[in-house]
């Protein structure tokens, strides 16, 4: 049975009916990854002090449009702690909260509060002596997220918290405003989606985005609004401590592009009485170029960046140090770039909701100028009886709920995350480990025609994406395993790869970045290392999943199919210049340098030419 109990506290005199820790259910805490999940916010407990105090300013955000804000906070404790730590909540009534219980027997004592903190840093942080002096001042990041917010002091550390002082209410002079932009190519060619959150549902408002070419009159197109709901997650956290209202999701169609033309484009709201409520400005994109044209195409690829904090907060034991060096290079370098793949692990959220408005916050100066394509990794859909691939709880229980709802992919159905998606001279095709490729399923056959109905002639560069490694990876626990890959994965795709020659197959989930030789049955096909000419004998294999989160290390054994490793933070960038000639870079996060690259050239002739197991039938 599951019950719904609502707690409203709204005076002081209630709270101490409150003050007693309880546990909602065992093992609702696994996610290590996610720092929220460190905070044992069910257990916490009433501790007033009437000389401690907490202070926010200002108390008004967004004056001047602005979605970001940076908040400073004032706080005094008379018995200081070096476990003492600020929690920011948002609604900022935090103890008038919905608590989610998955049995009648877990509500036999009512936790205290039942939802955890947006981001968290401890009171020490920007004053080391805080333990002596009892007070310290911290300059937190706040983004819209269409609620109010408090801050809250806390003693007794993350697993024993205990509330000693909380703030006034803070809040930005539009809460609902829309937000967040983030492009993707649509189903056809000529056609980009834009996709944004707000406050504003549809009954209030009537979500729309003008855009046109720069100098013309603009014009106006219909969104849809989606949203997703506590009863739309599978497991804890999503379901209980984790859970924050995501607000509304628009996504409008501009369609009939012309292609390589800049379009500029403001996302807004039409109010019952006529008037508009428009982006705080107006953002521009690039139109992709028709399939097969010859011009200079960028793409970017990348895994597992999640999201990181600029402001120091929610870190725990520096799991993501290198998100906000790939973001900040690649926002460096966006006038460089045309189109961005993110192939899974997006955001690390692990079911704490408010996490993926972080993300979209942290990508947006990279997502509303180029397309942001995203696939699906473990941790956006993982949750044990969910019908997941694998039967772990990576998601922290959203089973691919948020990444399906706030990032559109031109998928069939985006439950399950496989596409194709066309720029140029490049064909990607989209893979999603976390449902079954093997041979005989759906996504096999999807695999397989996305494969096999491009035409090389005018796409030339033919690329599979996805986020475990289907390949090839000397990841430590890959070769304990003896696999060196998700066991299955050669084995169901390696013919596919072969007589489709697909020319580079990338990969996340290790993090560490690894390029293999032209390789096929784990023999190199291609002696070459640098530059690669003539006929398309095998598939290079790339993992590219050290974008942000802690680095995972190499095996030992050296590998005859490796040519480069790197334990680093980055990326890769590829080029094409033409129909013939590729370009492909790994860029460090933290410098922005090239410290591997080749290049590809090439005739269409020795696309076709034929090669063990990638022979067109003769009749002779």
């Amino acid at each position: 049975m599951k019950i719904l109990y609502t707690i409203a506290i709204f005076s002081l005199s209630f709270y101490a009916v409150l003050a007693s820790p309880h546990i909602i259910k065992d093992g609702d805490y696994p996610i290590t990854e996610q720092p929220l999940s460190k905070i044992a916010i069910h257990r916490s407990v009433l501790a007033l002090h009437n000389e401690a105090s907490i202070k926010a300013s200002p108390t008004v955000l967004g004056l001047k449009g602005q979605d970001i804000e940076w908040v400073t906070v004032v706080l005094t404790h008379p018995k200081p702690s070096n476990d003492d730590w600020i929690g920011v909540f948002s609604p900022a009534r935090f103890n008038a909260s919905t608590c989610y219980y998955e049995t009648a027997d877990s509500m036999q004592q009512v936790p205290y509060i039942c939802t955890a903190p947006i981001k968290y840093a401890f009171a020490n942080y920007s004053n080391p002596g805080y333990a002596k002096t009892g007070k310290s001042t911290l300059k937190l990041q706040i983004i819209n997220q269409r609620a109010d917010f408090s801050f809250a002091l806390f003693s007794g550390g993350l697993s024993n918290p205990k509330l000693v002082a909380y703030s006034n209410f803070i809040s930005f002079a539009n809460p609902k405003a829309p937000l967040y932009p983030r492009l993707a190519l649509g189903k056809s060619w000529n056609e980009m989606t834009v996709t944004w959150t707000s406050g504003y549902n549809i009954n209030e408002a009537t979500p729309v985005v003008s855009w046109g070419v720069i100098g013309e009159r603009a014009m106006l197109s219909p969104a849809g609004t989606r949203t997703f709901h506590q009863n739309s997650m599978c497991d804890s956290p999503a379901r209980t401590v984790g859970w924050r209202d995501p607000g509304f999701i628009h996504t409008s169609f501009l369609n009939n592009l012309w292609p390589n033309t800049k379009y500029f484009y403001k996302m807004g709201h039409k109010l019952a009485n006529g008037t508009y409520i428009w982006s705080k400005k107006k953002y521009s994109f690039t139109s992709p170029p028709y399939p097969g044209q010859e011009s200079l195409q960028r793409v970017v690829i990348f895994g597992d960046l999640g999201k990181a904090e600029r402001d120091g907060s929610n870190e725990y034991m520096d799991y993501q140090p290198g998100s906000l060096n790939t973001t900040d290079q690649l926002i460096k370098d966006i006038n460089n770039i045309d189109a961005v793949f993110h192939i899974g692990d997006i955001v690390y959220s692990n079911g704490y909701i408010s996490q993926w408005d972080q993300f979209t916050s942290q990508v947006e100066p990279i997502a509303s100028v180029v397309p942001y394509m995203v696939a699906s990794g473990n941790h956006e859909r993982d949750v044990p009886g969910s019908g997941s691939f694998y039967d772990g709880n990576d998601s922290g229980g959203e089973c691919g709920v948020p990444a399906e709802t706030t990032f559109y992919v031109p998928a069939e159905n985006r439950a399950k995350f496989w596409y194709s998606a066309d720029y140029g001279m490049f064909r990607f095709c989209v893979a999603d480990t976390e449902h079954d490729w093997r041979e005989g399923s759906e996504q096999h056959a999807f695999i397989e025609k996305c494969l096999a109905s491009v035409d090389r002639k005018n796409q030339p560069w033919l690329i599979f994406a996805a986020h475990r490694v289907l390949g090839y990876s000397s990841d430590y626990y890959y070769a304990l395993a003896g696999s060196f890959a998700e066991p299955e994965g050669r084995e169901s795709l390696q013919k596919l790869w072969q007589k489709y020659k697909v020319d580079i197959a990338f990969y996340g989930h290790v993090h560490n970045y690894e390029r293999s030789c032209p390789v096929y049955e784990e023999q190199c096909v291609n002696s070459e290392k640098s530059h690669y000419s003539g006929t398309v004998n095998g598939t290079i294999h790339v993992v590219v999943g050290g974008a942000g989160a802690h680095l995972s290390k190499f095996s030992e054994i050296n590998t005859t199919w490796s040519l480069y490793k790197d334990l680093d933070h980055g990326f890769v960038k590829m080029t094409a210049f033409n129909q013939s000639s590729l370009l492909f870079e790994y860029k460090k996060s933290r410098d922005g340098k090239v410290y591997d690259s080749f290049t590809i050239s090439r005739d269409y002739k020795d696309v076709l030419a034929c090669v063990h197991d990638g022979c067109e039938p003769t009749l002779f």
